[in-house]
């Protein structure tokens, strides 16, 4: 009896481990696919902003159907770490890319679509080294007192701040970014952290909360004292499940709104 494509997976790439295999064994075959494409974006196989192959080409590689290969696309397509174009194939989508610059920006104006207000104008008030504390070094699998990437910075739209940024990064992944290097960069801040330092995020936890404004957020976003805030604070992971963010945001919300589609 010949066994069919869809029954072949234990001849896929060699490179896959076995352990990987194992994971993902009593999982649904296009599932098992899926996980073997995380692998080859994990290993940086495919990079951000590349054409993958072809799903005739990954069905041969991998030995089973097209329809399967088609499946396990779809679905990271709809996780935003695939893009495809009408055409010109499935590349492996970027930061910069319209449709997943604000993917974690959940803030959209109460009049109008997420996009509409234009681009944020960004103010950075500063971005220095500093020891992690006890919360920033257990949010990013840290140990205490290690070095820390620490930036703050200031979104306005339509020339009124409307969210201050407090942002931790590790230190070593992130060597050289500056205030100056933020300031200069003009595409999304996820966009520079995967062009020039090559840690791309691909997930995040959020917990939000409503805060009544400090003396220095009231300062920052030109609000009076106690005024209600949305606090944010939000971990964002690598392909490799790795903590590489932690990002606590204070949102001004008389304009705004807070919106997530769920399912």
């Amino acid at each position: 009896m010949q066994t069919s494509p869809d029954n072949a997976l234990t001849t896929t790439d060699s490179s896959v481990s076995a352990s990987a295999n194992s994971t993902v064994a009593f999982s649904p075959l296009y599932q098992q696919i899926k996980e073997l494409m995380l692998n080859s974006l994990r290993a940086g196989e495919w990079k951000p902003g590349e054409v993958i192959p072809s799903e005739v080409e990954l069905a041969g590689r991998f030995k089973v159907s097209q329809g399967t290969v088609r499946k396990a696309v779809d679905e990271l397509a709809a996780e935003n770490l695939l893009l495809r174009r009408q055409g010109k194939g499935t590349f492996v989508a970027t930061h910069a890319e319209q449709q997943v610059q604000f993917r974690f920006l959940k803030l959209v104006p109460d009049s109008g679509t997420r996009g509409s207000e234009g681009p944020a104008q960004r103010d950075i008030i500063e971005c220095r080294k500093s020891r992690a504390t006890a919360d920033v070094a257990k949010a990013l699998a840290l140990r205490t007192g290690d070095t820390v990437i620490q930036a703050r910075r200031v979104l306005s739209f339509g020339g009124t701040p409307i969210i201050l940024e407090d942002i931790w990064l590790p230190a070593s992944p992130f060597k050289g970014l500056t205030a100056e290097r933020l300031t200069n960069y003009q595409g999304p801040m996820y966009a520079l952290f995967e062009t020039e330092f090559n840690v791309r995020m691909v997930r995040a936890d959020e917990k939000i909360r409503a805060i009544a404004a400090s003396d220095i957020q009231a300062n920052l976003l030109r609000v009076k004292l106690n005024t209600p805030l949305l606090s944010v604070e939000r971990v964002a992971y690598t392909y490799r499940d790795e903590p590489m963010e932690l990002r606590r945001g204070c949102y001004r919300t008389e304009t705004h709104h807070y919106h997530n589609a769920i399912g």
